[in-house]
């Protein structure tokens, strides 16, 4: 162990010396934090476990933004099985993620690595810890921090649970944007600028920060926010779309000889007075369509129809009007009997009014009742329409997968599995249009094909108690797979436990 030490320690501060001079963002930290530490939650068999505390003293090398590496050591007592009192010395080195970085109000961050625990004077044992936290910012160079982790020993009843409360804090102030003000002085930290200017940039060099500059890159004066005025007339060049040639500021620095109110440059007729909405050129017949764009320029039409009439007054013009003697709305100009803008013949549904292709959707859920195969509840367009299922719902079942019992060597139920199933016949009620798929298994003890008949019969027995609680068996399939798909080692009592199961799965009804 006193090897790994100094091998982390050397490595570490090797590579924190290299990275100091290249990354403003690197920088050194202490931390110490108080732990919770529960034995009994990872390791169920463990029933003699006393819950204990843990003092941690760490440094943390931070090469950036994002990363860094922690070097924890913890101090605690442990009373797990037949140990009592024994104190406990540890020490991880833990690669580091702060996704937003560390210097936001909040800054997450997740880790995981590889730790060292020695037990009293005995071996030690290798535990790899994964976990994360979260930094709340209390100062320039300080924070509180709440962490947790799960701690996966290589021994026996030595996997645990970590959580607690702790304190770091940063040995320097950094600075992020390398310009020689630290990040408490700069006003603008993420930019580089100069001390002249409390860290802030001014690029053009004309007195006026980038950041009230709108011309950055060019000198300019104040009066114009930093920009400069090439024409003289008012108008910074960025604003001005005549910058060589004076105009006035209502257009924008441009001129309009024929005083229609529109500039030159934008004037679809700059030799004869317009309206400003028509971009200067004349209405002859008052229509809202320019001349030059209107197909009908004598006679005044909507400007939708180019200006041109509608015979049928339906709003379609006469040439592309696929019902030309016959009232019907826009676009086709034809019929539409239930009034939803599908013409009744392309309407699939041409008596119900919808949006979905001109048919409804009476769940709302995207998918029109011509297609949707459960019409009644809001689904997905994956599961053709029915709904998806709860991750709730999914726990149970998988709950139901252990829980459902049978007495020994026989498909008779035990009583607690009642009240597991049913509850799967609420969650059927709930998910009318599913089916349910009951599959029975069991350990490798015994003749395979006793194995399978027993799985076989344990499923039927669950199918048959849905029938009982009203669940028409039209909608549950059954059937076993004896001893051959196996979860777990059957060469322990623990694997073979969780062989004996009934699973429970839902799917859409694909009719």
């Amino acid at each position: 162990m006193n090897r790994f030490i100094l091998v982390s320690f050397i490595l570490l501060t090797t590579f924190g010396l290299t990275a100091q001079g290249n990354n403003p963002n690197s920088y050194n930290a202490l931390s110490a934090r108080v732990f919770g530490v529960d034995h009994g939650i990872p390791n169920e068999d463990l029933t003699d476990v006393s819950r204990t505390f843990a003092l941690e003293l760490g440094y943390r090398r931070q090469f950036g933004k994002l990363f860094g590496v922690a070097i924890p050591i913890k101090l605690a007592t442990i009373d797990v099985g037949a140990l009592e009192n024994i104190s406990t010395f540890g020490i991880d080195i833990l690669p580091t993620f702060f996704p937003f970085g560390t210097e936001g109000k909040l800054s997450p961050y997740l880790h995981t690595g590889y730790g060292i625990v020695a037990e009293g004077l005995e071996e030690a044992n290798h535990q790899i810890p994964v976990g994360g936290g979260i930094n709340v910012k209390i100062g320039d160079n300080s924070w509180f921090g709440i962490q947790a982790e799960y701690r996966i020993s290589d021994q026996d009843l030595r996997d645990n649970v970590m959580a607690g409360i702790g304190y770091t804090y940063r040995l320097s102030s950094i600075d992020s944007d390398g310009d020689g003000v630290v990040n408490r002085d700069d006003e603008c930290p993420g930019t580089p600028g100069s001390a002249a200017t409390n860290g802030c940039p001014d690029t053009d060099m004309d007195g006026i920060l980038d950041a009230d500059d709108k011309c950055p890159t060019l000198p300019g004066s104040a009066n114009l926010a930093g920009c400069p005025d090439t024409d003289s007339d008012g108008t910074p060049d960025p604003d001005d779309k005549c910058p060589e040639v004076a105009g006035s500021a209502s257009l924008m620095g441009c001129p309009d000889r024929d005083e229609d109110g529109v500039i030159d440059g934008e004037d679809k007729c700059p030799d004869v007075a317009g309206t400003v909405a028509l971009m200067g050129c004349p209405d002859k017949d008052s229509d809202g369509v320019a001349d030059a764009e209107d197909k009908c320029p004598d006679q005044a039409g909507p400007a939708r129809l180019q200006g041109c009439p509608d015979g049928d007054a339906d709003g379609v013009p006469d040439d592309i009007d696929q019902c030309p003697n016959d009232y019907g709305p826009l676009p086709a100009g034809c019929p539409d009997g239930d009034k939803d803008g599908t013409p009744d013949k392309d309407d699939p549904c041409p008596n119900k009014a919808g949006t979905f292709g001109g048919c409804p959707d009476s769940d709302g859920d995207g998918i029109g009742d011509n297609e949707d195969k459960c019409p009644s509840q809001a689904g997905t367009i994956v599961n053709n329409g029915c709904p998806e299922i709860k991750k709730e719902v999914k726990e149970r079942l998988e709950y139901a997968a252990r829980a459902v019992q049978f007495e020994t060597g026989s498909a008779k139920l035990k009583n607690i599995s009642f009240a597991v199933l049913g509850e799967i016949a609420a969650i059927m009620r709930l998910y009318p249009d599913y089916n349910l798929m009951i599959s029975g298994h069991t350990d490798d003890v015994g003749p395979e094909e006793n194995n399978l008949s027993l799985s076989q019969q344990r499923a039927v027995t669950c199918r048959d108690f849905l029938a009982e609680q009203g669940i028409s068996l039209g909608r549950v399939r059954s059937t076993g797979y004896g001893e051959s798909q196996p979860k777990a080692d059957n060469t322990t009592s623990a694997g073979r436990k969780e062989n004996r199961r009934v699973e429970f799965e839902l799917a859409p009804r694909m009719e």
